[in-house]
């Protein structure tokens, strides 16, 4: 069965498990061609995880959150450079400087290609609410704020977009233009557990406020039938 909204979701292999990422691709063939690889499976296997993923002819999105001085992370960005990955991401937090040599160092490594991984800017986690965002982390802008002055930074790079909780979905489609991505995770059902995510919207929702992806794990990967799962969050966006 084919879904409107098919391409846009990604389900993230949120496990250490190569074989039981293998099966969770292979349950979801014909509804779902777009995977997260993410810390855990990475750590787990390095680049065979997504060797994995290639192997099973699906899209990829490397979610390592780079972040470290501006040429630790350029010569990262150069490395996966060399990788068919379709998305990547960075942390905005790392400021503008880190953001632009990640970005030259992709284009620089893949002159004369024409499929370029494209970057992504992190900025706020969705685990975090506006309460720890200032006594812990010490940051005195609003969360709201604080989301928008990090994905101007990331546009300002040249990143391809952001990757943001869905409750600033709104904020961003409101000043950044049509091209300018938003990857959104935190994506649970009224019956799905919310975990250690803190600002969530539900599929439906999410898309109707602009998200150009949704990231989709646990209430995917953890259900009886991913598949029945897939097809449940997909039907809702018809």
């Amino acid at each position: 069965m084919s879904f409107k909204h098919q391409e846009q979701l990604i389900v993230a292999l949120d496990t250490p498990s190569l074989d039981f990422s293998k099966k969770i691709i292979q349950d979801l063939a014909g509804a779902v061609s777009f995977f997260k690889v993410g810390f855990e499976l990475f750590t787990a296997h390095g680049w065979k995880a997504v060797e994995l993923v290639k192997k099973q002819k699906a899209r990829i999105f490397l979610d390592l959150k780079l972040h470290d001085i501006p040429n630790t992370v350029s010569r990262a960005a150069a490395v996966i450079a060399e990788y068919d990955v379709e998305l990547f991401n960075v942390h905005a937090l790392g400021g503008l400087e880190m953001l632009k040599k990640a970005q030259a160092a992709v284009l620089e490594r893949t002159v004369g290609r024409k499929q370029k991984p494209r970057i992504l800017g992190v900025t706020i986690l969705t685990s975090h609410s506006e309460k720890n965002l200032h006594e812990d982390l010490g940051i005195t802008r609003s969360l709201n704020d604080q989301v928008l002055h990090l994905a101007r930074l990331v546009r300002q790079a040249g990143l391809a977009g952001v990757v943001s909780s869905p409750k600033e979905i709104g904020l961003l489609r409101r000043e950044f233009p049509k091209d300018f991505l938003i990857v959104t995770p935190g994506i649970r059902g009224a019956g799905d557990a919310a975990g250690d995510q803190k600002r969530t919207f539900s599929a439906r929702e999410a898309i109707d406020a602009g998200a150009d992806y949704l990231v989709v794990g646990r209430p995917i990967t953890a259900a009886k039938s991913p598949a029945k799962a897939a097809r449940q969050i997909l039907e809702s966006l018809q």
